[in-house]
């Protein structure tokens, strides 16, 4: 069989197999890569590990965030506007249900508008208006959610999820494509809505479906070489056929045993 593979045209073929094993392998490689998300966790504890800055300073209105401010802290002067208040449902602290209260701040220098997640509630019709005049905050900044996945009808004033590109259609003028989980404000909250700690931007672990696909690419890979191995097979054997014997890798058939008649068994019997 090897005489037959090392054939011009099957080493060639063999060649081309080789090729798409290395690329196969490589796009096996860059989806685990991609279910590790390593890049993602150390532009994550980069950003936490910078000193504080000013929003102004990071970010504009409407221009994307990229992933080095998620995470990052940052500073915001600005009033709160409580007529754009908005409450997001179906959140839960601590095992609690109830909702979060999410109130923009007009962000002096420049007049824009920043989601600022005050707190969480169980009861929206309770909850406190936010200081007014003038406020210094300093929090976590983070993008904004995606929208939800099944819409319900909710009250008027209501959301399902922080959705940035819903908002802007709401609250008028310039809107900062972020959202901010305060941990610290002057002056001081009042009281009546509990503190939300920021929340944990890292990845949620391992990502199986990447890890899926990876197996995938490199079981591509090895059928390839196996349907390569498959065809010199059958044309080892046919050549073999060809020549008219069985292939040199099978062993021959065993030689036909010569009839014994009747007669001459019955010859062996007489004394």
């Amino acid at each position: 069989m090897w005489r037959t593979a090392i054939k011009p045209k099957w080493l060639a073929l063999l060649g081309f197999v080789v090729l798409v094993l290395v690329i196969f392998a490589q796009l096996g490689l860059w989806q685990l890569n991609v279910a590790r998300d390593t890049a993602h966790e150390e532009a994550l504890a980069h950003s936490s590990s910078q000193p504080p800055i000013a929003l102004t300073d990071a970010l504009a209105p409407h221009q994307p965030m990229t992933s080095e401010l998620a995470g990052r802290t940052v500073t915001v002067h600005g009033r709160y506007d409580p007529q754009l208040q908005v409450i997001v449902t179906d959140r839960r602290l601590d095992g609690q249900p109830g909702y979060w209260v999410v109130t923009p701040v007009t962000v002096e220098p420049g007049g824009a508008h920043l989601a600022v997640v005050r707190g969480f509630t169980t009861d929206p019709a309770s909850v406190p208006a936010p200081q007014a005049g003038d406020v210094q905050l300093s929090g976590l900044l983070a993008p904004g959610e995606s929208a939800p996945n099944e819409p319900k009808p909710l009250q008027p004033g209501q959301m399902q999820t922080v959705d940035l590109a819903e908002l802007v259609n709401v609250w008028p003028g310039a809107l900062y494509n972020a959202m901010l989980f305060p941990t610290d404000q002057v002056p001081a909250a009042p009281a009546g809505i509990t503190h939300i700690p920021p929340p944990d931007l890292g990845s949620d672990g391992f990502a199986w479906r990447n890890l899926a696909y990876a197996l995938q690419w490199w079981i591509f890979a090895l059928f390839a070489l196996y349907m390569w191995w498959r065809m010199v097979r059958e044309e080892h054997e046919r050549l073999a056929l060809a020549a008219g014997g069985p292939p040199a890798d099978e062993p021959p058939a065993p030689a036909d045993l010569p009839e014994i008649t009747d007669h001459a068994q019955t010859k062996e019997r007489t004394p």
